[in-house]
């Protein structure tokens, strides 16, 4: 933390990412009395996201295009803390910065939105599905093989408005963002972990600081969700083991009981059409250890034919 009077939080400028560093505003007012309303302030950085709405993430150069502006920004001290959607971020951390502390998660689950259907298996066939993610693409194919699967892009407002204006049949989002932003009474469907395993770190808001600003990790210490940031962990680590980026079609949850962590995941084939699971458990102190066993298990499954470039 700088010696400004304000303490500064980088954020992008969607209504969800500004809803997201909003809470975490709060929280911070909340387990600090050093912080009130006006002694923090939320700094709008606009990212290559959010520049070319209308290109595939893979082609505006992968995972970290909703992150490296803000992220420069943190490296030249001119923010004290970065609030990204931990999805988000790609896997390698950027040098001289870490994620020491993440919220309490929201529901990871995805959700089924549509005007036309009052659930995903009622969908008529051969109906619009919007989705920009490879892994609900591939999910939703081993679900129901008769359904069109379209790529769709921009924040959450946009594909909503999207299927308002009957441009697809049906969305599949993740509930935590329309929880957060309160719309969630758009919801047709909840899918079960089972029928659809959330994205790594789907639900979950990472606290990004520099590695040797002693004073902000202090302060991020009494909102962290410890929780949420062993799973975290675990979830990271599986990514990091099968070299994932945004166009790996994976998903993995871990949760955590007592002391023991379980970690489920599934890895698709780059045509989307099979599917390799795996799941592990062990003390949640071991968090990384079990995600990148996990990781490499599903490459062994998986076998030397899988890459993870491309769909």
């Amino acid at each position: 933390m700088t010696d400004r009077k304000k303490f500064i939080i980088g954020s992008r400028g969607s209504k969800l990412s500004l809803a997201y560093s909003n809470h975490v505003k709060n929280l911070l007012i909340k387990s600090n009395s050093q912080f009130d309303e006006n002694s923090i302030e939320i700094k709008i950085i606009k990212t290559s996201g959010d520049i070319f709405q209308n290109k595939r993430i893979s082609d505006i150069g992968g995972k970290g295009v909703f992150c490296k502006q803000i992220e420069e920004e943190l490296l030249d001290s001119k923010i004290d803390l970065a609030v990204h959607s931990l999805k988000d971020l790609p896997t390698k951390m950027t040098e001289g910065l870490c994620v020491n502390a993440v919220v309490k998660r929201n529901d990871p689950r995805d959700a089924f939105l549509s005007y036309s259907s009052k659930s995903f298996n009622k969908l008529k066939p051969q109906s619009k599905i919007g989705t920009s993610s490879f892994r609900r693409q591939a999910q939703l194919n081993l679900l129901r093989n008769d359904i069109k699967i379209v790529a769709m892009r921009g924040n959450i407002d946009t594909r909503v408005k999207k299927l308002k204006n009957q441009e697809f049949d049906a969305i599949v989002l993740s509930l935590a963002g329309l929880q957060m932003l309160n719309i969630e009474n758009e919801v047709k469907e909840i899918f079960t972990t089972k029928q659809m395993l959330p994205a790594i770190g789907q639900g979950a808001i990472a606290l990004q600081c520099k590695k040797d600003d002693q004073k902000t990790l202090n302060i991020l210490k009494d909102v962290n969700d410890k929780e949420t940031y062993y799973c975290i962990q675990a979830e990271r680590a599986l990514l990091e083991a099968i070299g994932g980026d945004c166009d790996t079609a994976i998903g993995g949850l871990a949760k955590l009981s007592n002391e023991k962590i379980s970690l489920k995941s599934e890895l698709f084939s780059n045509d989307g059409n099979k599917k390799f699971e795996f799941q592990s458990s062990g003390h949640f102190k071991e968090a990384k250890e079990i995600g990148y066993k996990v990781g490499k298990e599903l490459l062994k499954k998986a076998g030397p034919d899988f890459t993870t470039q491309g769909n």
